[in-house]
């Protein structure tokens, strides 16, 4: 699955496929087969990180 590169852009895919589709981000990322340290790694960089609470990145 190609996910965007650019962080922002990232960001706001992820939190919309959270919310719409997948319970956390464990789930998402098996089924999008996406490596969930480079996901939380790469929206670190802009001050981002998971909330297991909310189901998304805050």
């Amino acid at each position: 699955m190609n996910i965007p590169n650019d962080p922002v852009i990232l960001l706001s895919y992820i939190n919309t496929q959270l919310r719409d589709f997948y319970p956390n981000l464990t789930d998402l990322c098996l089924s999008l087969n996406i490596n969930e340290e480079s996901l939380c790694a790469k929206l670190e960089t802009i001050d981002y990180s998971y909330d297991q609470t909310t189901n998304q990145f805050v």
